[in-house]
Formats: structure tokens, sequence, C-alpha cells
């Protein structure tokens, strides 16, 4: 079998802990275990917690013009969209991903209008996962909304694209925590590997093949009176 090269890619995690640097975060000691296989494959690795950075709460590319005094998520939105794959971490929160995760995805939801160079909407071509910690029960929960949030904008999900941790249901200790053995999961350890190389084969295969063909999925070729094989039954 010949080791795929992986060197030309880029990652991005976000982490949506609520917890502000420097204060430790479980979820980020899950998604590093992703974080070193990337690296070790060479590819070029970012991460940014998000609860760091004063972003705004809003649906528009830039609320500073829509009366917002400050708003840090157009400058995070350039890091995350020069990645071909963006990986997001959240801790559970009421049998939900966190409110810190929720605002991420109505930013990049802000962005889902704008089209790329072929006319199709902005992420197509990039590939998603997500990263889910907790001691309750909601792992599936969190990923099937992250997940389908993010085909929804246009990144790419490939087979097995969520990972996650959950100790026993009620309080309990968490990943980090050395009494909850989290870190010797083997089920755990196989679907975060298993995530990683996912991401890293879709995203080799779309950045080899320029992304997507736009035919039959652009935006300002369908504005323009583009139809390609649809009919429209008024017509018939």
């Amino acid at each position: 079998m010949k080791k795929p090269d992986f060197t030309d890619l880029k990652a991005m995690y976000v982490n949506c802990t609520l917890k502000k640097s420097p204060r430790q975060s479980h979820t980020d000691g899950l998604m590093e275990v992703s974080r070193k296989i990337m690296k070790a494959e060479g590819v070029s690795v970012r991460q940014i917690r998000f609860v760091d950075h004063e972003v705004a709460y809003g649906v528009y590319p830039d609320m500073t013009e829509h009366g917002v005094e400050k708003d840090e998520w157009p400058k995070l939105f350039k890091d995350i969209f020069e990645a071909d794959i963006l990986i997001i971490g959240t801790p559970i929160w009421l049998g939900e991903k966190s409110s810190v995760c929720q605002k991420l995805i109505e930013r990049l939801y802000a962005m889902s209008g704008k089209t790329n160079n072929k006319g199709q909407y902005l992420f197509y071509g990039k590939v998603g996962g997500c990263v889910i910690t907790g001691n309750e029960d909601g792992i599936k929960h969190c990923a099937m909304g992250i997940l389908y949030a993010l085909q929804h904008v246009g990144y790419s999900i490939p087979p097995q694209a969520d990972c996650g941790w959950i100790g026993e249901a009620g309080p309990g200790p968490s990943y980090m925590d050395e009494e909850s053995h989290a870190k010797d999961n083997s089920f755990t350890n196989r679907n975060t590997t298993f995530m990683t190389y996912n991401l890293l084969h879709l995203a080799k295969l779309l950045k080899e093949n320029k992304g997507y063909s736009n035919y039959g999925n652009s935006r300002e070729a369908w504005d323009d009176g583009t139809r390609w094989n649809f009919e429209n039954p008024k017509y018939r």
C-alpha cells in the first residue's frame, strides 16, 4: 500500500470550549490526539480557542457594519478559510453542543452566501469534521447538528467524520482527568484516528481535483439563467 502524501494540506482546529485560555480544556485534550496524527503526516496545523476572541453574535460577515463596536470574526474567518480541513471541537452541555460552538456555526453561515471563482458557494471543496467530549450522553446528537450545518454551508463530510469521549452518566471525571482512563479508551482512539485519516483522504482528493466541477451547482450560472437538465414543471 502506497503511503499518501498529505504535506500540502492545511487543517484548522477550532475549540468551542467555554473556558478561556489558559484553563485546561478536556475537548482540547482529545483534539490533540487528532492534531498529533496530522502533524506526523506533515500537515500544516493551526488551532483557535474561539472563546478567547471577541466575536460578535450575528449572521453577517462583519457585524461592525451592523452596529456592533468590535468583531474579530473577519480576521478569524480568513485563518479558517485558508485551511482545507476544519475540525470543530465542543463539550456537551445539557446534551447539546456549547453555545460557543453555535456561535461559530452561525458565523460560518454568515459567509455561506458568498461564492468561489467557479460561482459555487464558498466552502465547496473544503472538508469538515468534529470532536465531542463530555461526561454525559450526547456525542452522536451533537455531531449530527454540527456535521449537518457544515455540509449545509458547503463543507464535504467524509465517512465517520466525528469522534468523542464521554464518561459515565452524571457527574464524574472528564477526558483529561487521570481517573477517567479516557486516553486508553480503544473505541475513542480508533474513531479519532479513523476520523483524522478520512478527513485527510477526502481533502487530498478534493484538492488534487481542484474541488468539484461547477456543472449543475454554480449559483452564478443559475442566476444567469443556466438550468442544465432541470426542467421547470410549468413549461411541460
